[in-house]
């Protein structure tokens, strides 16, 4: 591939940087532009599109764009059509960074790095060579590797528990107390405590605030009236409308 050729896309909601950058770039004559979502109408499919319609050959990717939804998706996508990504990300959890190089990044750069060294990892990377270091890139894997694991271990203690114990835990979360639990049950407060200690045992907690804690700390939900089963939703992010792109410079519960 020369020189001319590559083409680089940088995804970014902040235009300053984004803008600088591809100034920055292309000084080094590399074909590069910005691809930058706007409020407040952009979706996750027109951001999508926008940077596909750029045909670049190496993507630099903010993971922090909350406002069009789940750019680990984002970049998964990117990576299973054959693209190159750099993830460029104020965030210094190694754990994220860690699930990106796991779902095919190239490289994980801090975007508080000097200018100089996110150019250099683009040449780096026009060039067939590793971006980041082996040991730093093992690293990050591991701490993914072993939240992930970790937080499988965690779904799984939830799976232990019966419906009602759900419910029970649902309403806890809903900052009910036992009293109050019991009377809307109709049954008695020596049940739903025997239910709550056996909810703290499954969890292996101490506490009813820690189980509470854990669970939305996991984004777990109580059973609904629709469906027996639980569920782990993502944390919410706002989401809006439009894009600027810039000119080519669980099973079943157990029974109760």
């Amino acid at each position: 591939m020369s020189t001319s050729a590559f083409q680089l896309t940088g995804v970014d909601d902040h235009a300053l940087f984004a803008e600088t950058l591809v100034i920055a770039l292309h000084a080094r004559s590399i074909d590069a532009r910005s691809v930058i979502p706007q409020p407040p109408t952009t979706t996750f499919a027109q951001l999508g599109r926008a940077i596909v319609d750029s045909r670049p050959h190496l993507v630099l990717l903010d993971l922090d764009l909350g406002m069009v939804g789940d750019t680990m998706r984002l970049l998964t996508t990117l990576v299973s059509d054959s693209r190159s990504v750099i993830v460029v990300t104020g965030s210094a959890d190694r754990v994220r960074r860690g699930e990106a190089l796991a779902k095919g990044a190239r490289a994980v750069i801090s975007k508080s790095a000097p200018f100089s060294q996110i150019v250099d990892a683009v040449d780096r990377t026009r060039n067939g060579l590793p971006v980041m270091s082996r040991e730093e890139r093992a690293d990050c894997l591991e701490k993914y590797r072993e939240a992930t694991e970790s937080r499988r271990e965690l779904e799984t203690k939830f799976g232990l528990m019966t419906r009602r114990e759900a419910e029970v835990l649902g309403q806890l979360m809903a900052g009910r107390q036992v009293t109050e639990i019991a009377r809307a049950r109709v049954v008695s407060e020596s049940t739903v405590r025997t239910q709550v200690k056996s909810i703290l045992a499954k969890l292996q907690v101490s506490s009813q605030l820690a189980a509470v804690g854990l669970a939305h700390e996991l984004g777990w939900r109580p059973p609904s009236d629709d469906d027996d089963r639980p569920t782990f939703v993502p944390r919410p992010t706002a989401t809006r409308r439009g894009v600027r792109t810039s000119p080519p410079t669980n099973g079943r519960w157990p029974a109760a």
